[in-house]
């Protein structure tokens, strides 16, 4: 089913094809980059990890809503780059598949985001990805508790002092280094969790919970009426694992046929990520509309996904890092991640590239250092 839905952002309005491609223009993609650029993105529409480029989508986006996807003119503040942005919806749309695996199951796709940096290295012998942009800093993974249950929990390292159930999905790679680091103990994490409320509310608050920062502080204590209080957390970064947000990859074997297209789009994609947050309004109102169509299980509400913005900015998931770009990555805590999880993934036969270094998983080769939030 294919529907036509017009979004009003005021990037969006009245903007115009360019005339002719124009190589010293860097908003005009147009031999530069295929005629329709497609992503696979990490789960369904949301503002927070691929809010810029819903941001980029450009007027009367066509939605599909039986395969999932969304087209549309990519658009730079009202400047039409004379090609097409093609966003399609990961997690349940292709069946829990990582969007690292569905990359190399179709080719059509020129770019994917993973859910994390870690699955990169976790797939870096199999189907190797290259990381052009982080498109969040920090990723908002978190572990949730209720205070009034558990005041005296500040950090993951005192849930793992007493003998409170933890839950979480399991195959998550950043619980591996909770137990392996001695924050938390084998014996009280329990990997069954699918992600429902309910289980949470029928321990009444006794035990420790997944999630992540910008969303279930929010579903917790505004969403679930059973519950209807506040919880404290602590981010997994905080805890010592360093994992970039969602980062935005490519297959390497590609790089050389794509690059002249990174160079240009890179830069778009970070200020539509800068610009994003600072006006989100527009593009929340596409992904609620995207949600819509697509018959999402879970649906954002618009005051979901404002507070995923402000948690965005407050917690600093989204922030220049430790320089004054947005995207780039430090090679140093890549190292750092690398070293953490390799010996995880040698436990569990999911052997990483023989020598894996970070010159391997990422590149800055195609960000602007100029480009950054509190600039641009």
């Amino acid at each position: 089913m294919l529907l036509s839905v017009g979004a009003c952002t005021s990037a969006q309005q009245g903007s115009q094809p360019a005339a002719a491609a124009n190589p010293a223009d860097p908003t005009d993609l147009r031999g530069v980059c295929p005629a329709t650029i497609v992503v696979q993105t990490q789960w369904t529409p949301h503002i927070t990890v691929e809010g810029g480029m819903y941001h980029l989508l450009g007027a009367d986006p066509v939605i599909d809503a039986d395969a999932k996807r969304v087209t549309a003119p990519l658009v730079v503040r009202g400047r039409d780059t004379g090609v097409e942005l093609e966003l399609r919806a990961g997690g349940p749309a292709i069946g829990f598949t990582q969007p690292s695996a569905q990359m190399y199951a179709d080719t059509s796709i020129h770019l994917g985001v993973l859910g994390g940096l870690d699955e990169g290295i976790q797939v870096s012998a199999t189907q190797p990805t290259l990381a052009v942009m982080a498109l969040v800093e920090i990723h908002p993974q978190i572990i949730l508790w209720d205070p009034a249950t558990y005041p005296g929990f500040t950090t993951i390292k005192d849930i793992g002092r007493t003998d409170t159930k933890v839950l979480y999905f399991g195959g998550n790679t950043y619980m591996e280094y909770l137990v392996g680091a001695g924050l938390l103990k084998r014996s009280q994490v329990d990997g069954s969790y699918d992600g429902s409320p309910s289980h949470f509310v029928a321990a009444g608050g006794k035990a420790a919970v997944a999630g992540y920062a910008n969303a279930e502080p929010y579903i917790y204590e505004k969403d679930v009426k059973q519950w209807g209080k506040p919880v404290k957390y602590q981010l997994v970064y905080d805890a010592g694992y360093p994992n970039y947000g969602p980062p935005l990859v490519i297959r390497p074997a590609d790089k050389d046929k794509l690059a002249p297209c990174l160079r240009k789009l890179v830069p778009i994609l970070q200020q539509a990520q800068v610009d994003v947050l600072a006006q989100p309004g527009p593009a929340i109102d596409l992904t609620l509309r995207l949600n819509q169509a697509y018959k999402v299980a879970t649906q954002y509400t618009r005051e979901s996904s404002e507070f995923s913005v402000r948690q965005m900015k407050a917690l600093k998931l989204s922030s220049n890092g430790p320089d004054s770009t947005v995207g780039n990555f430090d090679t140093a805590r890549v190292q750092r991640l690398i070293d953490i999880t390799k010996p995880i993934f040698a436990a569990q036969k999911k052997p990483v590239r023989d020598g894996l270094q970070p010159a391997v998983m990422v590149t800055n080769e195609f960000v602007d250092p100029k480009i950054g939030y509190g600039g641009g």
